[in-house]
């Protein structure tokens, strides 16, 4: 694209381009995880019902978004997954995932970042975002919420490359820790790849194409470990197969 932007880096696991500077909230013990009824119902009306339709006219109007694959999610109405995606998008990116398996609730495992934002926290929270722990008393807090969730068939969103390159084009390598909840859990697992491919009728424009596959299923012959590196590896070449299908760069990214 003509005057499109150019970003250095130097390490494609660590370096973040996400232009918020935010002051982490601590998340130990004292973190509230779970909530009563009240509070549950509260979330789901603005998860599902009041900012549905603001999310999808968003995605629509912003980026023409297309899902490629959606009927894979079908058979899995009545249950609990978890789903991996590319983070290219600092905003889209907390409900990219949420409009393709709606109606399910769907929830996303973030960096504390993400609620420490004053007075939005709970709003974001509400919206379905689960704090990575700080302590292992906040570990046990958030493994048995994650359980939970599972547990309601709902599906869990995680962006293994954990830090946001806006437009990003290629999957960036990425570590089988968070690959341990599907394993232990014995669960599905899906992934949504982010494509930017030209649109317009001069070719001027940028649209996303998601693209979802799956199920993916540990092999549970092998050891914990291993099952966690297989099913790591079998997704993230699935990513880097769709990510093929990018035909348009908005932003470059050259390694120093």
């Amino acid at each position: 694209m003509k005057n499109k932007k150019v970003i250095y880096y130097n390490d494609e696991l660590n370096d973040e381009f996400s232009n918020a500077k935010i002051i982490p909230r601590k998340i130990d013990e004292n973190y509230k995880y779970k909530h009563n009824k009240i509070w549950d119902f509260c979330s789901w009306v603005i998860q599902n019902i009041i900012s549905m339709p603001i999310k999808i006219g968003y995605a629509k109007l912003k980026f023409r978004i297309k899902y490629v694959g959606k009927e894979k999610l079908k058979n899995y109405k009545s249950s609990g997954y978890f789903v991996y995606a590319n983070h290219t998008q600092a905003f889209a990116d907390t409900f990219i995932p949420s409009i393709a398996i709606f109606p399910k609730r769907n929830f996303l495992i973030v960096n504390p970042e993400n609620i420490s934002v004053k007075p939005f926290g709970p709003l974001v929270e509400m919206l379905g975002a689960i704090p990575v722990p700080g302590n292992k008393t906040a570990m046990k807090n958030f493994l048995e919420t994650i359980n939970e969730k599972i547990e309601k068939k709902y599906s869990i969103t995680i962006y293994p490359e954990a830090h946001i390159w806006p437009y990003y084009t290629k999957i960036r390598p990425f570590k089988s820790v968070s690959f341990k909840y599907p394993v232990e859990m014995k669960t599905p697992v899906f992934c949504i790849t982010n494509a930017y491919q030209k649109c317009g009728k001069n070719g001027n424009k940028v649209k996303i194409v998601s693209y979802i596959d799956g199920p993916f299923f540990a092999d549970e012959n092998l050891s914990i470990k291993e099952q966690k590196e297989g099913l790591r590896n079998r997704v993230y070449e699935c990513m880097v197969e769709r990510s093929k299908n990018s035909n348009v760069e908005v932003i470059e990214y050259v390694k120093k």
